[in-house]
């Protein structure tokens, strides 16, 4: 009995008639603690088991982030064998000696009834977990410290066999897209690198052609001085007569 019961029940200070307004208000209000006390209980046990749920997986990711569909995958499948151990331990021991009557037989039906309850949500709806493939939530979760007052810092998502699969291909296929992308740079580059030869050399033979086309230095010389001569020539004319 809580001590918040204990006040009400200690105000009535003496016997009170069954049916009486005092008695039935009692009763109801006790009636409200309790449910809420139950609602408490059962907010806790569930916070517990998420709890423990969520640092299994902590302790069993290896240090990468954010992770991948495929690696969510193999956690998963590991979160669902992890009393597979002790399942082989007890078949172990009703096997020996021959024994007619099941020993530890309600721990051996909880872990089957669990296990079993875990792998028809991974072929369904999904398992739900932190978000690990968020880059922030698997930061959170790798440095959670195990304190129940930050569970509802945590953005749970259920992950599903045909989902991770399905997000396994799509990334996949994103990965191939992104080598084509960069093979197809990477050959244009090589391409333009061996143009360049080629631009050079043209560049050379154009230039060599042009300067064939030249005028040697000396015959530009040989045609001024000419010139030079006949101006003379046409002036000492024109001075004579």
């Amino acid at each position: 009995m809580s001590t918040t019961m204990k006040k009400e029940l200690a105000k009535a200070k003496k016997v009170l008639h069954p049916n009486s307004r005092k008695s039935i208000a009692i009763m109801k209000k006790t009636k409200k603690i309790s449910n809420r006390e139950k609602v408490k209980l059962g907010s806790f046990v569930k916070q517990n088991l998420v709890a423990e749920k969520i640092l299994w997986i902590q302790q069993h990711m290896v240090d990468v982030c954010p992770y991948t569909p495929e690696l969510t995958a193999e956690l998963l499948e590991t979160y669902m064998g992890r009393n597979d151990e002790e399942l082989e331990q007890i078949a172990l021991k009703h096997s020996i000696g021959g024994r007619k009557n099941r020993q530890h037989a309600s721990r051996e039906d909880i872990l089957r009834m669990t296990k079993e309850r875990e792998k028809a949500e991974y072929d369904t709806c999904g398992i739900e977990i932190p978000d690990i493939l968020n880059t922030g939530q698997c930061e959170m979760l790798q440095k959670w410290d195990g304190e129940l007052r930050y569970l509802p810092n945590f953005k749970f998502r259920r992950f599903g066999k045909k989902d991770l699969e399905r997000a396994r291909q799509q990334e996949q296929r994103s990965r191939t897209k992104i080598k084509k992308g960069i093979k197809s740079i990477l050959d244009d580059k090589k391409s333009e690198k061996e143009k360049e030869p080629s631009m050079v050399s043209e560049s050379a033979e154009t230039t060599e052609a042009s300067r064939e086309n030249l005028v040697p230095e000396e015959d530009i010389i040989a045609e001024v001085s000419l010139s030079e001569t006949n101006l003379l020539k046409g002036d000492c004319s024109m001075i004579v007569e």
